[in-house]
């Protein structure tokens, strides 16, 4: 084997150990195999496989390097606000050495060991969010079908080896670059690599020379897509030295837009930075102004006060929670089926407005049921669904056994003889049916055991012959022998007017008699009434022949002079569980379309029946939508929300007119044709069953089980987390906020609640910097985390769409953070006077007592704003205890604060004193007016609806 790098069309590479085939466009298909050392029937052996993945290493295109650990520490510290309590660092030790170094610089000491620990705890927070979208990012792994010892395996892209040979059939992803070995009306969609719209016709014969990418119709490229026909072909590059690949190392430095939430937190942090630094200033300044500053000591008491309340005031973490609790969320769909390929994604999936989906396998079962037989003497139902033998026959509701005879033998034969003309059959695979077979033919076989005596007229069939199913004839015959008398039989099934035209007798009961035009109308009837009710019909007819030559081939000849047995009602029925979804998505404000290329008739019945449409509406045919103009289009879909009989086109036509009447939209797809609607739709869903590659390779969402009942359960979902963001960053503001009124109104007001007059230093303040760190590191990070797993505390789907342009954070929301940090403030600030002498009332504690209450107090009253966080209107009483890792996260967060409080090594640390019970039970109950005030503001707001 060779190492060339020859691309011509694209730039050149960095030589690496990887194996390809010098211009293998130019190769014949023999010279080509021997080169690759494989065989065209068998393909490479699984060992022979496992070698070269070894040596070449997997077919990935080349990622990011991974970060090393170092780095990624790093990275923690890499802040603006870690820089200002460094520097606070060094302030405070050249403090102490000015001083004359005596004893340990404690506060130096308090805050280093605070910049360690909230660089541990976003290290943490970052790793648990890489890992659940790696585990994530193994859901979504793209396959290819593969020859590997001789029979066809399907394995991980990543996986394929040069001189694999790939089995491609339409629908699929080409998995690497290849060299065609035998094409079959063979298709290619390459806009993702050449930008050529139109799909390439390929070819197997070799070319001369040098050909441009785009000429070199002999191969297949790594990201491209089939789209029709299938073939076969050895693949002759992988990884990085595929065309993708060439591009891929253009693109490397290339940096995604962030998302419109990344955007929105962004332009909160930033202004929050600015806030918080003018209001350090500013503090600061009055500090300085209302306190007699005389030392260097009292202004590094000043400076890391501000420090301390600026590095306070903003939600550092804020980023690796959010991608922490987005991962998590992500991950919860994917349990519940719906696999999420990119985080950011959750919000636009919570204001979709509008779900456009397939009917076939979403909005039903994708089980084609008989569910009734009409005949000569009368209609029988089956009840049951799928391919299951589980149900029965009734007549007007009644046990069939209890009906005529004449309709019971009729019946009889016509399941009988549908599944004796039939090439399908059932496997039962651990409990679940599996079709081998058209599902329609199946579902004749499904239908026997509902019927009595039907299987046992099968079994005394054998098969002579057949003649297969055109679209031309629209039917096909079996030829059977009836064991017990050696009668040969002619078993017909397919269209009935096509059948009744060859049909010159018709069973009743047990006898034939002559298909007259009134019968002949008669049966043509029945059909019609079966079609008007949206079902597919199936005719049987037979005829007894003589046994043909058995060494030649059945010809058409013998569908002629047929007895019509009846007819067969077929139909997809509804999932039982779309129906609830589409009433709760109606619910939630969402509409529910239905776009299919079935009949308009069967549309219609499927979507009355799940109540997307009510009576009589009906579907918009595809040829209505072309004569439609910009406007006209606009106004189908207002009002329109079934859609039959649409080709590719239409569908993209659909999303593109919803999306330009402001509605975010989510739309399913399975198929090649629907990539294009899928890519342009806000949230494209593809099925994870009957999906292609190249669907869920445009799709941002994956359905695993292609149930439209997952996509509303991944809606509420997706509400949920975005509701879950606003709670921790309600939680995580108005708590710094607390913060931030407690240091300033403390400093502005020390005189009237007693702290001038309490103490004996230049310069006295409400909390000391290391306590305010404390805060933010105790109250912080667990808590809010523990929010972004919160269930659901208010009913997310009784309110209309999210608008995308909305703010995560409006007007409302601003207030409730101002006055919740307002009244932890004075809660704070009133504690501290109680306990101090002098001040609005009469106390007796030392400064260091009063000033540790007030300091627990706060630290309490954060820890009450984490239950009413839970919901802007909604009391924190509703599911208290729905959430156990909150009040995991609530009773760590208070058992530290007893241990700052009591533990002697954290109390030189921190600067606080014992508290006894008195002083405890009394910040307790201060610490809850923060939550008695909020049941209060939210009452008003219920009150005003």
């Amino acid at each position: 084997m060779s190492v060339d790098h020859e691309h011509s069309s694209t730039p050149a590479r960095a030589v690496r150990p990887r194996w390809t085939l010098p211009q293998p466009w130019t190769r014949t298909v023999p010279d080509l195999l021997a080169a690759a050392g494989t065989d065209a029937e068998a393909g490479l052996t699984g060992q022979e496989a496992a070698r070269r993945l070894a040596d070449h290493g997997p077919n990935e295109l080349r990622g990011a390097a991974p970060v090393p650990l170092w780095r990624r520490v790093a990275t923690q510290f890499q802040e603006p606000l870690v820089y200002l309590l460094l520097a606070a660092v060094v302030v405070s030790v050249v403090a102490w050495a000015v001083e004359g170094a005596r004893g340990v610089p404690v506060d130096a000491v308090v805050i280093a060991v605070v910049v360690l620990l909230n660089g541990v705890i976003g290290l943490v927070q970052e790793s648990r969010a890489d890992t659940a979208v790696a585990a994530l990012q193994q859901l979504t792994t793209a396959t290819s079908t593969v020859l590997r010892d001789g029979r066809p395996l399907v394995v991980a892209a990543a996986d394929l080896v040069p001189g694999d040979v790939l089995v491609l059939a339409e629908g699929d992803a080409v998995g690497a670059d290849a060299r065609l070995s035998a094409a079959t009306g063979l298709k290619v969609s390459e806009a993702s690599l050449t930008g050529e719209s139109a799909a390439v016709t390929k070819e197997v014969d070799a070319l001369v020379g040098t050909v441009a990418l785009g000429d070199r119709v002999n191969m297949v490229f790594k990201g491209t897509a089939v789209v029709q026909g299938g073939g076969r072909a050895v693949v002759t590059a992988t990884g990085m030295d595929t065309e993708m690949g060439a591009i891929a190392e253009m693109l490397e430095a290339t940096v995604e837009d962030p998302s419109p939430l990344q955007q929105d937190i962004a332009r909160v942090s930033t202004m929050l930075g600015i806030t918080v630094v003018v209001i350090a200033v500013v503090v600061m300044a009055v500090t300085f102004l209302v306190n007699d500053v005389s030392s260097l000591s009292d202004v590094v008491t000043v400076l890391l006060l501000g420090v301390s309340l600026a590095v306070a005031a903003v939600p550092e973490g804020l980023p690796a929670i959010l991608s922490v609790v987005l991962a998590i969320g992500v991950q919860r769909m994917a349990r519940r089926n719906a696999i999420v390929k990119k985080l950011h994604s959750v919000e636009t999936l919570g204001s979709a407005s509008v779900i456009a989906s397939d009917k076939t396998g979403t909005l039903t079962k994708n089980e084609m049921t008989i569910e009734r037989v009409v005949t000569a003497s009368g209609e029988v139902r089956l009840t049951g669904a799928g391919y299951r033998p589980e149900g029965s026959a009734l007549v007007h509701g009644r046990p069939v056994e209890q009906a005529d005879a004449g309709l019971l033998t009729e019946a009889r034969m016509v399941l009988a003889g549908g599944s004796l003309s039939n090439n399908a059959w059932l496997e039962d695979v651990d409990g679940e049916v599996v079709v081998h077979g058209d599902p329609t033919e199946a579902a004749f076989l499904a239908a026997l055991p509902k019927l009595p005596g039907a299987r046992e007229t099968v079994a005394r069939y054998r098969r002579r012959g057949e003649v297969p199913f055109t679209s031309e004839r629209k039917m096909m015959s079996t030829l059977q022998l009836r064991a017990d008398d050696r009668a040969v039989r002619v078993v017909t099934k397919g269209a009935p007017d096509v059948l009744l035209s060859r049909c010159t007798g018709l069973q009743v009961g047990d006898d034939v008699v002559g298909l007259t035009e009134d019968r002949r109308r008669q049966a043509l009837a029945d059909v019609e009434a079966l079609s008007a009710q949206a079902f597919r019909t199936l005719g049987v007819a037979y005829a007894e022949v003589a046994e043909p030559d058995p060494h030649r081939a059945l010809e058409d000849s013998v569908e002629q002079g047929l007895v019509y047995v009846g007819t067969a009602g077929i139909i997809d029925p509804p999932r039982p569980e779309v129906a609830d979804a589409v009433r709760e998505a109606h619910r939630a404000g969402i509409r529910v379309l239905m776009i299919t290329g079935d009949h308009p008739g069967t549309a219609a019945r499927i979507a009355t029946d799940l109540g997307i449409i009510t009576e009589g509406e009906g579907a918009v045919t595809g040829p209505a939508l072309d004569e439609l103009d910009g406007p006209g289009l606009t106004e189908t879909t207002r009002r329109s929300s079934v859609y039959a009989r649409v080709a590719p086109q239409h569908k993209l036509a659909i999303v593109d007119a919803l999306q330009a009447d402001g509605h975010v939209v989510a739309m399913t797809g399975d198929g090649v044709n629907d990539a294009p609607a899928l890519k342009s739709a806000d949230i494209g869903i593809a099925m994870g069953i009957t999906g292609t590659e190249v669907t869920k390779q445009a799709a941002r969402m994956i359905l695993a089980d292609d149930d439209f009942a997952t996509i509303v359960a991944a809606v509420r979902q997706g509400r949920t987390i975005f509701e879950n963001i606003k709670k921790f960053l309600r939680y995580l503001l108005s708590s710094n906020m607390g913060e931030v009124a407690t240091v300033f109104f403390g400093v502005v007001l020390a005189s009237v609640i007693g702290l001038t007059d309490a103490s004996a230093e230049g310069v006295v303040v409400p909390l000391l910097a290391t306590q305010i760190l404390w805060i933010n590191l105790v109250t912080d990070s667990t808590p809010a985390l523990a929010m972004g797993v919160d269930p659901e505390v208010d009913d997310v789907m009784a309110r209309r769409p999210r608008d995308p342009g909305e703010r995560i954070i409006d007007g409302r929301m601003w207030s409730g953070i101002l006055m919740i940090g307002l009244v932890m403030g004075v809660l704070t600030l009133l504690t501290i006077d109680v306990f101090l002498p002098g001040g609005l009332v009469e106390g007796a504690d030392s400064l260091e007592v009063a000033r540790t209450a007030g300091f627990t107090t706060l630290v309490l009253a954060q820890l009450f704003n984490v239950f009413n966080s839970r919901s802007e209107t909604t009391s924190a009483f509703r599911h208290l205890f729905a959430n156990r890792w909150l009040w995991g996260a609530v009773a760590l967060s208070a058992a530290l604060q007893v241990a700052v409080v009591h533990v002697p090594f954290l109390q030189v640390a921190f600067g606080t004193a014992d508290l006894d019970l008195r002083h405890w039970l009394l910040c307790l109950a201060m610490a809850s007016g923060v939550l008695w005030f909020d049941e209060l503001r939210k009452l008003v707001l219920r009150r005003r609806g």
